[in-house]
């Protein structure tokens, strides 16, 4: 079954229309970030971060996403990161986003470093929307679309140390799903 769910992923990865993507690469997704309102105030506040330029999702009854990211301790890159998320459920479709995550303080950072990191069916992220704040979260609402980065407006928080942002950049899905993510962590 794994291998058939990676199968997918990888067709639907190739098939996924991210047109107009303006976080292409870690130096432009930080910049996005840094400038998309609330989520900029979150650099000079967290002990460190984890950025994913893009994140490949999809589904048809069971979904998937995976993306490759940079983890960054006091805003040097440490190390490098990866997250796999599975899910099933009523979903269908397929997306490209950014997505960056916060950790509060020194202890949270050891934890995501520490191995193997997984968030619950319940982790939430801010969606930063054009002219909207759109809650998200892997128990299933999706963000479809997004504006430029001049304007976005983002509102949000820790939640357990954690503070999770994503940027859709194409795509769409729609998905009723329950599922969780999950993350590793490579030193640099």
């Amino acid at each position: 079954m794994s291998f058939t769910i990676r199968a997918f992923l990888i067709l639907l990865m190739f098939a996924l229309p991210v047109t107009g993507s303006w976080a292409g690469d870690y130096k432009d997704t930080i910049k996005v970030f840094k400038n998309a309102g609330e989520s900029g105030n979150f650099f000079s506040r967290s002990y460190g971060y984890a950025v994913f330029p893009t994140i490949g999702k999809g589904g048809f009854g069971i979904g998937g996403a995976h993306g490759s990211g940079r983890v960054y301790e006091k805003g040097k890159y440490v190390g490098d990161t990866s997250m796999t998320q599975v899910t099933i459920g009523l979903q269908l479709g397929g997306q490209a986003y950014s997505q960056i995550i916060f950790f509060q303080d020194q202890r949270t950072y050891n934890e995501f470093t520490g191995g193997n990191f997984e968030f619950g069916a319940q982790a939430t992220a801010v969606a930063i929307t054009a002219g909207a704040s759109v809650t998200a979260s892997t128990a299933g609402s999706s963000a479809g679309s997004s504006g430029g980065q001049s304007n976005t407006r983002t509102v949000g928080k820790y939640n357990k140390g954690l503070a999770v942002f994503t940027v859709a950049k194409g795509g769409l899905m729609y998905e009723a799903s329950i599922g969780g993510q999950k993350y590793s962590y490579k030193a640099k």
